[in-house]
């Protein structure tokens, strides 16, 4: 099992997580909800929620949202933030315990690309979706983004030949438009649309006087000795320059399908 398929990974990392990752995915997960008309009181389903970047948007929109994960961790951040409209349950996404059709729409960013089989996430997705309802599914391009994105670039510049992480096998099987809008096709969605969308990570500096919180999820910060982290903290600094703040231009695709 690879670390991001065992719920105690995700359990162990969820504070973090939320103070580190969901600020950036939160920016894609709103982009992804715009894209979808919802009406009042509308039924939403967040699979793979994470701590609820999407989730916690939908319901702040009036929908009445289902958050699900399958790490325990995840799903208690998002049941402390106390919304009387969101639900939030531990779930294997691969076998939604849900009935067929019954949501207006189904979310998952940055999640069902996560599974080991994907592509029974995405038709789970398209089971538990009504007639006429959408699918929404956001996922990397395949260098990934970000940290992730920012450390593959420095270690292939300071350590040519060095074997980096591997992503996971839906973000190569999506990264293409035209093999995304296939996928969904095939797992039951119609219409789908695919869109490319990039904001900025903006890494603050100073987060580089404690490197493990900033890169500490990242299997290529984890796998490096001290004095290779060092250099790639100097590497970081010298890109930035003057700058406080250094952008990461990190874009995601997020597809849009009709049940």
């Amino acid at each position: 099992m690879r670390e991001f398929e065992n719920p105690d990974h995700w359990d162990t990392t969820a504070r973090h997580y939320e103070q580190t990752a969901h600020p950036f995915t939160s920016r894609y997960a709103e982009a992804a909800l715009a894209r979808v008309a919802l009406a009042p009181g509308a039924r939403v389903l967040d699979v793979a929620a994470g701590t609820g970047a999407l989730a916690l948007a939908a319901a702040r929109s009036g929908a009445q949202v289902l958050a699900t994960d399958f790490s325990p961790g995840m799903v208690a951040r998002i049941a402390a933030q106390g919304l009387p409209n969101v639900e939030a349950q531990v779930m294997d996404g691969q076998a939604l315990a849900l009935p067929d059709a019954a949501f207006d729409a189904v979310f998952s960013i940055f999640g069902v690309i996560m599974f080991p089989d994907w592509r029974k996430g995405l038709s789970e997705m398209a089971r538990v979706t009504r007639p006429g309802g959408h699918g929404v599914v956001a996922t990397w391009r395949d260098s990934g983004a970000a940290t992730f994105l920012l450390l593959g670039q420095i270690r292939r510049t300071l350590f040519p030949g060095r074997v980096g992480m591997t992503m996971p096998a839906a973000v190569a099987a999506l990264s293409d438009p035209r093999d995304f809008a296939r996928e969904l096709l095939a797992a039951g969605f119609s219409d789908p649309q695919i869109e490319a969308v990039t904001f900025d990570f903006e890494l603050d500096v100073t987060a580089l006087d404690q490197p493990d919180t900033l890169f500490g999820m990242s299997p290529d910060w984890t796998s490096l000795a001290a004095s290779e982290k060092a250099a790639v903290v100097a590497e970081i600094r010298r890109m930035a320059g003057e700058r406080t703040v250094l952008p990461v231009p990190s874009t995601a695709l997020i597809g849009v399908a009709r049940r």
